[in-house]
């Protein structure tokens, strides 16, 4: 029995305008039993990061051989490359401008698995003409429903793409930081669109007596860890592992990001109680902090 292929769309098309619905029709002309499913396109307009976060979350929950379609891509246009990869057991069609970062990271992090990146380059795979602004439905729609039709006959020839390229661009996404003092350094990566600010620190780079640290924001100290979000008092700002595997500072009914005024890229500090008290006792830090 024929494999019936999957294809994932994640953008920053937003729902107003006719784009997605634009890809979805290429896609149909080419690979009518492709199964297509929206992952988001509501990633923030232009921020390739939301975007490797967005893929990075959602890839681990389809099949294998599904093929995932990322379009966030400010460098439409340019120079930069459109690129067929496999990572694991999925492929992934996308521009190469850092937005499969966190996936190769983690793929590559688990050893043992293919990681392949190909340039595409055949127009064969491609629309007969191709626009400046919209290489959504130009290339990248089309590439990934040759490659579903190549899946479905189930004889795949990624080397008919393009030629094979050694290395992507590379987010600069920082790992948290392990200190000798037993402190943690980390960084807000996004807010969700609940407010929740998501860090770069996963379950795995956390203490396991969470009860004696404390989160170090600028002036904001955070001493709650709590294991579900209703477990906080409504309007209390507190640090939870969330969905994604990562820590996530957050408030019950309400938003961490507006009430606290912190965004992306703010860094911040994992400390052990007992450092804060002996800071306090040398009047480093200011005994109502």
């Amino acid at each position: 029995m024929p494999l019936r292929p999957v294809i994932s769309l994640t953008t920053d098309f937003g729902l107003h305008d006719p784009f997605v619905g634009i890809m979805k029709g290429v896609i149909a002309g080419i690979c009518p039993s492709a199964h297509v499913i929206d992952i988001t396109h509501g990633v923030k307009a232009f921020d390739v990061l939301d975007g490797a976060l967005a893929i990075w979350q959602a890839r681990r929950y389809f099949p294998a051989e599904t093929i995932h379609t990322i379009v966030v891509d400010p460098g439409v246009g340019s120079s930069r490359r459109p690129v067929l990869c496999r990572m694991g057991d999925a492929w992934f069609i996308a521009p190469d401008n850092g937005v499969l970062t966190l996936v190769e990271r983690e793929v590559r992090r688990r050893g043992g698995w293919e990681v392949s990146h190909r340039a595409i380059e055949n127009s064969q795979y491609m629309l007969p003409a191709q626009s400046n602004t919209f290489h959504g439905r130009d290339i990248f729609a089309p590439a990934a429903a040759h490659l579903a039709a190549q899946i479905e006959r189930g004889s795949v020839a990624a080397d008919t793409f393009g030629r094979e390229i050694e290395n992507l661009i590379q987010l600069p996404v920082p790992e948290p930081i392990h200190n000798p003092d037993g402190s943690i350094e980390g960084v807000i990566l996004k807010s969700d669109r609940f407010g929740n600010l998501l860090t770069n620190m996963s379950a795995a780079d956390l203490p396991n007596d969470l009860a004696n640290f404390s989160l170090e924001l600028g002036t904001l100290r955070v001493t709650r860890f709590c294991r579900f979000y209703a477990e906080a008092e409504p309007g209390e700002i507190f640090a939870i592992v969330g969905s994604a595997g990562l820590l996530e500072i957050a408030m019950n009914r309400g938003s961490a990001e507006q009430q606290t005024g912190i965004s992306a890229g703010t860094k911040f500090s994992m400390v052990p109680n007992e450092t804060m008290l002996q800071l306090k006792n040398r009047n480093v830090i200011p005994s109502g902090a």
